[in-house]
């Protein structure tokens, strides 16, 4: 297996022997096929590499949940208090701890090791989430749920750590590396397209604590077999830490903030719009198409040449007016199909983004130079889901699409004039830099 440019070569096996004996004239189309069909595709070949299907399986696991806190989270302590602003409120402070303390927490993974601090910090987010439980259930000060779901902030960044465990396996093969990337980033649309439809049926069939129980246990389960996995650990250097991932993602972090404005915006004004037709039982399942096509679209982009973040968000750009023409129509499978070719526009989107985290990241920093990738989304999320709400109380639902439209069209000039774009040749020089400075 070599690497020429920015291409991944597997060379074919050796022919048999000349004295191997030949397949009767009758069966050699048949040996011909079995033998294409053995050929490996690249997701085979990425998960052949020893440890890889280890720390996928628990890395799933324990993402899984992230799609399900916020909505258990919800029904809990609405179901219990009677109070959807106090439940809103508890969750935003949840949002707002994590952009505080999750930087902090892959910092020390960055130079402690994964399993050293990511179990700990596990645990005490799973007994911030225990806490909650028992605070709602025995009908404790509301301060006492801000404190506890704040507590929650330690959680780790799994899909981070994971991405950190790809970069340093396939350090030295960039086109596995983007198969890896868009393979996480399918399982990231997968997770938050799954967890909160777990977490909805938990709490509404079995009782309204049972989504947080869930995902607390699936979290610690997950991150334990995820750092038992030590083989495929990045090592911990001793090299010093030299740069600030802040300084050095700067330009590319306002282009994630509009991009999770665009995701906040999008679900705020789909929801509100299905309500108005009636239809706010079928939101989950129309919001899934979206996040279908994206996870889609992210293991299809794993199989083909990455393309430059430009014509990603240029993509980008143009998919994302389709909901909101669809939604002027009075149309729901108009609007469903316009979700689905707007949400495959998103995951080719953010693998190229990350892979220019991975090669701007100093060294030895990775973690938490991902960490601050996610923060700045999680913030574009809560301006995008308080705009379109805003929009959707003044203008209506169909005009709350706008906002997503108007957000890609600024995620395209923060694109195409910001510094933080790469030339499509640079792709080659995401992974060989993902442990060294990036020459500009």
């Amino acid at each position: 297996m070599t690497v020429t440019g920015s291409t991944l070569v597997i060379t074919a096996a050796s022919p048999a022997p000349a004295t191997a004996p030949a397949p009767a004239p009758a069966a050699a189309p048949a040996a011909r096929r079995r033998t294409a069909g053995r050929a490996p595709g690249p997701y085979r070949r990425l998960f052949a590499l020893p440890g890889t299907r280890g720390f996928t399986a628990g890395n799933l696991i324990a993402r899984l949940p992230m799609g399900m806190f916020g909505v258990s989270a919800v029904m809990m302590i609405a179901g219990q208090r009677g109070s959807y602003a106090l439940a809103g409120a508890v969750t935003a402070t949840g949002l707002a701890a994590t952009a505080v303390v999750a930087p902090l927490t892959a910092r020390l993974i960055d130079r402690h090791g994964q399993a050293r601090i990511a179990v700990p910090a596990t645990l005490i987010a799973v007994l911030g989430s225990l806490s909650l439980i028992v605070c709602v259930r025995t009908g404790a000060p509301a301060w006492t749920l801000f404190a506890s779901y704040a507590v929650t902030a330690t959680t780790p960044n799994i899909g981070g750590m994971s991405r950190a465990r790809w970069t340093h396996l396939l350090r030295d093969s960039p086109a596995a590396h983007h198969t890896a990337m868009s393979f996480e980033q399918a399982a990231d649309e997968l997770c938050f397209m799954l967890g909160p439809v777990l977490a909805a049926f938990l709490c509404g069939v079995l009782f309204p604590e049972a989504g947080t129980l869930a995902g607390a246990a699936l979290l610690l389960t997950g991150m334990l077999v995820f750092t038992s996995c030590r083989a495929t650990q990045p090592p911990v250097t001793a090299v010093p830490r030299r740069g600030s991932p802040l300084r050095a993602l700067g330009p590319l972090l306002p282009l994630f903030l509009v991009t999770g404005v665009v995701f906040g915006s999008m679900e705020v004004a789909s929801i509100a719009y299905l309500d108005f037709q009636g239809l706010g039982a079928a939101s989950g399942l129309v919001l899934a198409l979206q996040a279908a096509g994206s996870c889609a679209a992210g293991l299809l982009y794993g199989t083909v040449r990455a393309r430059s973040l430009k014509a990603c968000v240029c993509a980008l750009a143009v998919l994302m007016t389709l909901p909101w023409a669809a939604a002027a129509t009075g149309s729901v499978p108009a609007l469903a199909c316009a979700l689905v070719l707007a949400g495959m526009a998103t995951a080719p989107t953010m693998v190229t983004a990350m892979s220019q985290v991975h090669a701007r990241t100093p060294e030895g920093r990775i973690n938490e130079g991902m960490t601050l990738a996610v923060t700045a989304i999680f913030a574009g999320i809560a301006v995008g889901s308080a705009s379109a709400g805003s929009v959707v109380e003044g203008a209506g639902p169909v005009a709350a699409y706008a906002v997503p439209a108007a957000a890609a069209l600024v995620a395209l000039a923060v694109a195409l004039t910001g510094r933080s774009i790469r030339r499509p040749s640079d792709h080659s020089r995401v992974v060989r830099t993902a442990a060294a400075r990036d020459p500009q």
